[in-house]
């Protein structure tokens, strides 16, 4: 299917603008289901993720996958995979850290981005082979870099937690980054880190859930930037990777060396 992106990333970027003020008239409310161990979702991503998948779905004629609802396979054909609450925790807790979160996937691979942080008043958006649009103005590449100097970010840390990355060696990869790099922070809320890292606001950022809705759409922005995307053992982000690496050229060098020397816990014992 030939798709029209220049077209369908302005229909995307007018209908997450039409419901920012229920976003932001919505921060702070309270859980309304239970999901699984500290996860869980606010009647507010309901609302959105329904409203935004209809709306998408009838002006586009693509179908919708999302968080919430669920959706067609997303690695076949053209599929939008939408995260109607980004940084749900914080959003819950009436911190601005949350967000808006839709790409166009066609055939798995992210070719539209939208991160949309009406709170902090930043709309991040990109076509497959870019430029990244920071409020519809052009970014200019990521340059070359070192981590030495770079500030970086890391996912969701817990000890026991769940997950298909122990917590252990979660832990161990933020004390690593903390010794190695300028500064390590912890926003909880996977778009806003790939958003940051691709308009260099970050080094880097790693993820490490898996999840489509949440990973797509800073895929396709730190790709749209010129910055590398991997998972953590180095291969080449896929919709199935379990987890993403982004960073500028060359400190993504130095962050996958660090990690691939804590060794690979998804690895199958020979």
């Amino acid at each position: 299917m030939s798709l029209d992106l220049p077209g369908l990333l302005a229909e995307a970027s007018g209908l997450l603008e039409s419901v920012t003020g229920r976003f932001v008239a919505g921060l702070g409310a309270p859980s309304a289901v239970e999901k699984g161990p500290a996860d869980f979702a606010t009647a507010v991503d309901l609302e959105l993720e329904r409203r935004l998948s209809a709306e998408l779905t009838a002006r586009t004629g693509i179908a919708v996958h999302g968080e919430e609802f669920g959706g067609p396979d997303v690695g076949v054909g053209p599929v939008w995979v939408l995260d109607p609450i980004d940084g749900t925790a914080n959003y819950s807790a009436g911190l601005p850290l949350a967000g808006m979160l839709l790409a166009l996937l066609q055939d798995g691979v992210p070719v539209v981005g939208l991160t949309w942080l009406p709170l902090l008043g930043e709309r991040y958006a990109a076509l497959d082979g870019g430029p990244l649009l920071r409020n519809g103005v052009a970014l200019p590449p990521l340059a070359r870099g070192d981590l030495r100097s770079a500030t970086t970010c890391v996912g969701s840390l817990t000890r026991s937690g769940g997950g298909r990355y122990p917590g252990e060696y979660r832990l161990r990869a933020l004390g690593e980054l903390t010794d190695a790099c300028q500064r390590v922070r912890l926003v909880g809320a996977t778009g806003i880190d790939l958003a940051w890292t691709a308009a260099g606001v970050l080094g880097g950022s790693v993820t490490f859930g898996h999840h489509p809705w949440d990973n797509a759409a800073g895929v396709c922005l730190v790709r749209a930037a010129g910055g590398v995307v991997t998972d953590l053992a180095g291969r080449d982000w896929r919709i199935d990777s379990p987890s993403v690496l982004a960073a500028a050229p060359g400190v993504h060098e130095e962050m996958l060396e660090l990690v691939l020397a804590l060794g690979d816990p998804l690895a199958v014992p020979a």
